[in-house]
């Protein structure tokens, strides 16, 4: 199958990135209540599909799999099955570990097999897919990127690996990105790299890190790019400023080349999520009124019941007001005294 891709138009590429898996996962649960925990799980398996289906000819992992260094290990256990099954198929898999992470592997010895990739340090592999020489270069997320990007660059060795396509993987924020409600700018400094310092001779950079799914081509004074860089946004909402995004996974194709190759196409793929939604409550509001705005909203919703002042009422109450199958949790106001 893999054979058939050079055929096709080139290099064909899965990319996903922040999974987050732990997050409302803990080890021993105090409440009974619905935990987000599966939603996370089901998210990257979602995005997985296409390479259990024998669409992709290689996977990459922008970083973040897990949501903290110290998860269950049921859930260690679960993202390493997740990726190992995909290489089991005969998809080779590339796994960058993220901030999340501490920059490391959780139980390295999980993620042990011949068609998965780490990079736990900067390194770079050298793959023979779709009839093609591949060269992945990659380092894990490391602090003060903006002035150490090039030296890590040249630590990999990416650039002095002869292949038809070469990627390097990541997991960073670059001169460019967008993230937030309010479409906050990432712009240069020691934690950003500058998107003048992108390697050339590679046919793009892919990463994880940044949650909304975006492809960057030119810098901030709208100058090309020495390369692309592609983020896939997360596969499930970690924050209430992620509510309106859309969350997925990308589908790229790179066409082979002498300094590289080059990235011909990029498509973002959506995956379900659920219903975010911020109810507001003031002071007084009493049990049956919330009870009858909680109605109103999609049973299996995520809800913020925000407040002013006093709680209107514990956590354990607010559970027996909504419907079993919704999420909901109290937050007080930052913006009322």
């Amino acid at each position: 199958m893999c054979s058939r891709a050079s055929d096709a138009g080139g290099l064909r590429v899965l990319l996903l990135g922040d999974s987050h898996l732990g997050f409302d996962h803990p080890r021993r649960p105090r409440v009974e209540r619905r935990r987000r925990g599966p939603d996370f799980v089901r998210g990257l398996r979602l995005a997985l599909a296409p390479a259990l289906r024998g669409e992709v000819d290689l996977v990459v992992h922008g970083g973040d799999l897990f949501h903290r260094p110290n998860v269950p290990s049921e859930v260690v256990g679960l993202g390493a099955r997740a990726l190992l099954e995909v290489t089991d198929a005969g998809v080779p898999v590339a796994l960058v570990p993220g901030n999340h992470e501490r920059s490391r592997v959780l139980e390295p010895l999980l993620f042990r097999h011949p068609g998965l990739h780490v990079f736990d340090r900067p390194r770079t592999c050298t793959l023979g897919v779709a009839g093609l020489t591949v060269a992945l270069g990659g380092f894990p997320y490391a602090r003060r990127v903006g002035e150490r990007f090039e030296a890590l660059v040249g630590a990999t060795g990416l650039l002095a690996h002869a292949a038809d396509v070469r990627l390097l993987c990541v997991h960073q924020a670059f001169e460019g990105a967008v993230v937030g409600a309010h479409d906050w700018v990432f712009r240069p400094d020691r934690d950003v790299v500058a998107g003048q310092k992108l390697p050339p001779r590679v046919a793009a950079v892919l990463s994880g890190h940044i949650h909304r799914g975006q492809l960057l081509r030119r810098d901030l004074a709208g100058r090309p790019l020495p390369c692309p860089v592609a983020y896939p946004g997360s596969t499930e909402r970690t924050s209430f400023t992620e509510r309106f995004e859309t969350k997925g996974y990308a589908l790229l194709r790179f066409a082979p080349g002498p300094d590289g190759g080059a990235l011909t196409d990029a498509r973002f793929v959506p995956l379900p999520t659920r219903p975010m939604h911020t109810v507001d409550v003031a002071p007084g509001t009493d049990a049956d009124h919330l009870r009858d705005r909680l109605a109103t909203l999609a049973p299996d919703a995520v809800v913020r019941v925000r407040f002013a002042g006093p709680p209107p009422l514990d956590a354990a109450t607010l559970r027996g007001l909504a419907p079993a199958t919704m999420n909901v949790d109290l937050s007080p106001r930052a913006d009322v005294s």
